[in-house]
C-alpha cells in the first residue's frame, strides 16, 4: 500500500507525480471497476482519487494532481474546504434525514429564503429542492407546464439538461445519449444556439444572435409549433456540455422579450453556470435578464448531493403533492450549500472574476502562437479553448483535442473536455494565480508536444 501524504496533500500547490500513470494500486481499482460498474460511464483517463483538498487532489498511488475540472464544475469552493466540512459535521451529527417532503427542517426554509433572496428580479420568489441538476430541470418541466397549462417545451441544439426522461428529451448534445432509448417525451423543439465563433448556421458569426432570434420567430413559430402551446423555454446561460459557449447579452435580451411577449416562461438551466463560477453568482447576471425560472445544483454545496430550482412566487403555484422528493433538500446537503454560498460571497465569487480575467490575458496571444487555437471563450472560471486543425476553415481538431486532455492528465494536471472539441477550464473557485499559471503553462506545452506532431 502507498504512504499516505495528506500533510503533503494540503501544503502542495503544484502537481507531484511519483510513479507511472496509473500506478499499481490505481491498475487494481481499474480493473475491479471493469468488471463490476456500468460501462455507460464516461471515463477520459485513468485517475483513481483518494483524496481531495482545495484545488490539489491525491490518487490511491500517492501522486498529487492539480484539479482543473473540479469534478465537473461542482467543487465550488475546492476539495474539503474547512469551513463546509465543518458544517456537514455539525450537521450529521444531529439530524441526518427526516424528508422535507413531510416534514419541516429550519435549514430548508433559511437556504430557500437565501436563494430566493440572491435570484435576478423584484418579484418574490420560491424554491423546489431536489438531489441534482436533472432533477432540477425535471421539476421546472414539470412545473413549466403545470403554471402555463401549455405542454411544448423549446431547447437549443449542443444543450445539456441531462439524462432522465424528461431532461434528455431537451438535451440535444449528442446523439449517444439519446440512442437506444426509444420515443423520449413529445412536444419538444430545438433550434439553433448563437455560437459567435461559428455562426448559428455555420455563417455570419456576427450576427449568431440575430439569426437565432430570427429563427424562432420566423421558422419555428410560423412553421413548426404556435407560441400560444409552448410553456417554457430553456437555455443554458453559457452552454456547458456543448462546448463552454457564452450566449451574448443581446440574445439572452431578446429571447426574454419575446418569451414576454407570448406569456412563455424563460428557464435558465444554471446547474453548470451558475453558483459564481462566471464571475457574478448567475450567469444570467451578465446580460440583466429576470428568468421566471432558475434549475441550479453542482456548485450549490460544494460536491454533496443538492439540486434547486427558484422561481417567481407567482409561477410556483402548484398544490401539495403535485412534486415532492425523498431526499431532495437533504439537512446535511442544505447544511453544506449554505457554508458554501457564504464562502462564495466573502471570497470566491470576485476570486473567479479575478482568476477568468488573469487566464483570458494571459491567453490572448495563443491564437498567433499556436495553429491549432481556434477560440477562447468564457466567463469567470468558465472558459472553453476550442481546437482546430487550421485557423482559416475552423474544421474541428477532435482528436487533437483529445490529446491534450490525455497529456495534461500525464503532466498532473486535471481538465475535461466539453463539445466536440473544446478543453473546459472549470477549477474551484478558490484557485490562485500560481496554480493558474501552472495550469497554463502546462496547457503550453501540451498544445506544442501536440502540434510538432500533428
Amino acid at each position: 500500500m502507498p504512504v499516505k501524504t495528506e500533510t503533503n496533500l494540503a501544503q502542495a500547490r503544484v502537481p507531484h507525480l511519483i510513479t507511472p500513470l496509473p500506478g499499481p494500486e490505481a491498475q487494481r481499482i481499474l480493473k475491479r471497476d471493469e468488471k463490476y460498474v456500468s460501462p455507460s460511464y464516461t471515463r477520459d483517463y485513468p485517475l483513481v482519487v483518494r483524496t481531495g483538498r482545495g484545488a490539489m487532489v491525491e490518487d490511491v498511488d500517492g501522486n498529487i494532481f492539480l484539479d482543473y475540472a473540479a469534478g465537473i464544475a461542482v467543487c465550488a469552493t475546492g476539495h474539503c474546504h474547512p469551513d463546509v466540512v465543518a458544517a456537514i459535521h455539525k450537521q450529521s451529527s444531529e439530524l441526518i434525514h427526516m424528508s422535507g417532503t413531510d416534514f419541516y427542517y429550519s435549514g430548508m426554509s433559511e437556504l430557500a429564503e437565501k436563494l430566493a433572496s440572491i435570484a435576478p428580479g423584484a418579484e418574490p420568489k420560491r424554491v423546489h429542492f431536489g438531489n441534482s441538476g436533472t432533477e432540477a430541470v425535471e421539476a421546472a418541466i414539470k412545473l413549466a407546464k403545470y403554471h402555463t397549462k401549455r405542454d411544448k417545451l423549446i431547447a437549443f441544439n449542443g444543450c445539456f439538461h441531462g439524462r432522465t426522461l424528461g431532461a434528455l428529451s431537451l438535451t440535444a448534445s449528442r446523439a449517444v445519449q439519446r440512442k437506444g432509448f426509444g420515443t423520449l417525451v413529445a412536444g419538444v423543439f430545438h433550434m439553433p444556439y448563437p455560437d459567435t465563433y461559428r455562426g448559428s448556421f455555420g455563417i455570419r458569426p456576427e450576427h449568431a444572435s440575430a439569426d437565432c432570434l430570427g429563427y424562432l420567430e420566423n421558422e419555428l413559430f410560423k412553421r413548426r409549433v404556435d407560441p400560444e402551446e409552448v410553456a417554457a423555454v430553456f437555455v443554458e446561460p453559457v452552454q456547458g456540455e456543448g462546448g463552454y459557449l457564452p450566449a451574448p447579452a443581446e440574445f439572452l435580451q431578446g429571447l426574454q422579450a419575446i418569451c414576454r411577449k407570448h406569456g412563455i416562461l424563460l428557464v435558465a438551466d444554471e446547474v453548470q453556470c451558475g453558483m459564481g463560477r462566471t464571475g457574478k453568482f448567475w450567469a444570467s447576471q451578465h446580460a440583466g435578464i429576470e428568468p421566471d425560472i432558475i434549475c441550479t445544483a453542482k456548485g450549490i454545496a460544494s460536491g454533496m448531493p443538492l439540486g434547486a430550482i427558484i422561481a417567481r412566487a407567482s409561477v410556483m403555484n402548484w398544490s401539495p403533492g403535485a412534486h415532492g422528493s425523498t431526499f431532495g433538500g437533504n439537512p446535511v446537503c442544505i447544511a453544506a450549500s449554505l457554508a458554501t454560498i457564504k464562502l462564495l460571497e466573502e471570497r470566491y465569487i470576485a476570486n473567479a472574476a479575478r482568476m477568468g480575467d488573469y487566464i483570458m490575458r494571459r491567453t490572448a496571444g495563443w491564437l498567433e502562437k499556436f495553429r491549432n487555437v481556434g477560440h477562447i471563450r468564457g466567463l469567470g472560471l468558465m472558459i472553453g479553448i476550442e481546437f482546430v486543425r487550421d485557423q482559416k476553415t475552423r474544421e474541428k481538431a477532435v482528436d487533437f483535442r483529445n490529446h491534450i486532455v490525455q497529456l495534461a492528465f500525464e503532466k498532473g494536471l486535471i481538465v475535461l473536455p466539453a463539445g466536440e472539441n473544446t478543453l473546459r477550464l472549470s477549477p474551484a473557485l478558490l484557485v490562485d494565480e500560481e496554480q493558474t499559471e501552472f495550469a497554463l503553462r502546462t496547457i503550453e506545452d501540451c498544445i506544442r508536444e501536440t502540434e510538432k506532431k500533428a
